[in-house]
């Protein structure tokens, strides 16, 4: 007989982001930009020799180096994983389970929750003020009572857009009783970023991917920095071989290519400023952004429906805590850009 799923996953629901085929889709983040040309051919060149037969490097030592070189750390200091979510998943794992409890601070990042709860670990919730901004009294308040092992900061948030400042990372870390993990998936984006405060004496963690500003999202690969003591805990919960060969070129290939990286990131957030000061016009309620979307609250019904019937696809928010009525558009190209709002102003008639 099959055995009964455990019974604290018995009704939790699994991560979903429709996919549907659509003119214009603009829900999952992603950059409308492929890589640049000349890596794809270094990539393609190199793969050519690569041996298949043979198990990856276990440690994706190339890689790390590459990746703390960039950042100005030691290999030791890095590991990478299938996307931020399995390193994510290996802090939890190494960090977590029954007993333990992390933080998170709702409205934010939904596996920032789903992941410790499949690995069997309590979540506890706090709240953002109204305007989705993160009080560093809230802060000190829910890891006083919870005394997380982990306390998931997003920076940028996701799905709000809202970069958590430096004082408010300063007051998690003074107030956290374990690790604190800044998830900067969009940090490329934003005018800041904590990487420069991770240390081997401090329990900080920043989890970064290749998928949004280096046009990665095929590849799935993303990583951490973070004290060494971190590391070396959170490599026993990965599986041997995680990262195969082919993802481990890519990523320090691209590594190569930061320049034209930057291009794309310019490019985008100045057409992120073009949306912002276009729905500023619409019958929408917008907040600030730094990363490569913007939630927007329709003062009217049936958005979501009305765009995609105009093959234009959107992410739906409103069931996520606190954001009723919200929907969150992806930066795209101009053109798909100008399709949206063409079809949001038809939409809000």
């Amino acid at each position: 007989m099959i055995p009964p799923v455990r019974d604290d996953l018995a009704d939790l629901e699994g991560y979903h982001s429709p996919q549907v085929s659509v003119d214009v889709r603009l829900n999952t983040n992603e950059s409308p930009y492929p890589p640049p040309p000349a890596w794809r051919a270094a990539l393609l060149e190199e793969l050519a020799s690569v041996p298949f037969h043979r198990y990856p490097d276990r440690s994706a030592r190339d890689l790390r180096r590459a990746i703390a070189t960039w950042h100005g750390v030691r290999p030791d200091q890095v590991l990478a994983g299938n996307g931020s979510n399995e390193v994510i998943q290996a802090l939890c794992l190494a960090y977590g389970g029954p007993g333990r409890t992390v933080a998170v601070f709702a409205p934010t990042y939904a596996l920032h929750s789903h992941i410790p709860r499949i690995t069997g670990t309590n979540v506890a919730v706090g709240e953002r003020r109204a305007d989705f901004t993160l009080d560093p009294a809230e802060v000190e308040r829910v890891l006083a009572e919870a005394r997380p092992v982990i306390t998931f900061l997003c920076s940028p948030n996701n799905p709000t857009g809202r970069i958590e400042p430096r004082e408010v990372v300063d007051a998690a870390l003074a107030a956290a009783p374990g690790l604190v993990v800044v998830d900067e998936a969009y940090a490329q984006f934003a005018p800041w970023s904590a990487l420069d405060m991770v240390a081997d004496d401090r329990p900080l963690v920043v989890t970064r991917t290749f998928s949004k500003t280096w046009s990665m999202a095929g590849f799935r690969l993303g990583y951490l920095v973070g004290p060494a003591e971190v590391v070396a805990a959170a490599e026993k919960a990965m599986l041997p071989y995680h990262l195969d060969t082919a993802k481990q070129t890519a990523g320090r290939l691209a590594l190569a290519y930061t320049g034209e990286m930057e291009a794309r990131v310019g490019a985008l957030v100045a057409e992120r400023e073009r949306l912002a000061a276009a729905l500023a016009g619409l019958p929408v309620d917008t907040w600030p952004s730094a990363a490569n979307f913007i939630l927007f609250r329709p003062r009217v019904e049936g958005v979501w429906k009305g765009l995609l019937d105009r093959s234009v696809l959107v992410r739906d928010c409103s069931s996520w805590p606190r954001l009723d009525g919200c929907l969150r558009v992806t930066v795209g190209t101009p053109s798909e850009n100008d399709a949206f709002l063409s079809a949001l102003t038809e939409v809000l008639g």
